[in-house]
């Protein structure tokens, strides 16, 4: 091999060790914690203040401008030990949560994760989420890759990111 063709090849083999994998490329918008990852727009993410050791949730709305319908397929978060995607199912007169295996995002729809329906659980906090932190999520979608998020975590028992109603 000539000095000029191992050049080239050691090139061509750092150029591939340093390009991006799978993971999506996400851009910040111009609210804080808000992302975009190819076709979805994924804002407001959120969640309540909670003690080490117990459980919280994120919130957020997941928008896809998309021709084709994506999912959520996992989730993870350093702070939790598990991270599950759940929703709120109506068992006679109580509400229960149930982890369910994907979370649907339509071509050309909005997916609201909110109390009372769709969520992200994290369970077995390894440290108190405090109200004005941000705790990263990684989401993991079927199409779009992998895509972290910021929520802001917001008081105990918040309603909303940001005073807002979901």
């Amino acid at each position: 091999m000539t000095r000029l063709n191992r050049r080239a090849a050691l090139g061509a083999a750092l150029t591939l060790a340093l390009a991006p994998t799978a993971r999506a490329q996400v851009a910040p918008e111009a609210r804080g914690g808000d992302v975009a990852a190819g076709a979805l727009r994924i804002t407001r993410p959120w969640t309540r203040a909670a003690g080490q050791g117990g459980t919280g949730a994120g919130y957020m709305t997941i928008r896809n401008a998309g021709p084709a319908p994506d999912r959520i397929v996992a989730a993870r978060a350093a702070v939790a030990r598990t991270v599950e995607l759940h929703t709120h199912i109506r068992d006679g007169d109580v509400m229960r949560m149930r982890p369910v295996p994907a979370i649907d995002i339509p071509a050309g729809g909005t997916v609201q994760l909110a109390p009372g329906g769709l969520h992200i659980m994290l369970i077995g906090l390894a440290a108190p989420l405090r109200q004005g932190e941000r705790v990263p999520l990684i989401l993991v979608f079927e199409r779009a890759g992998e895509v972290q998020v910021q929520l802001a975590v917001e008081a105990a028992g918040a309603r909303g990111h940001g005073g807002h109603s979901h």
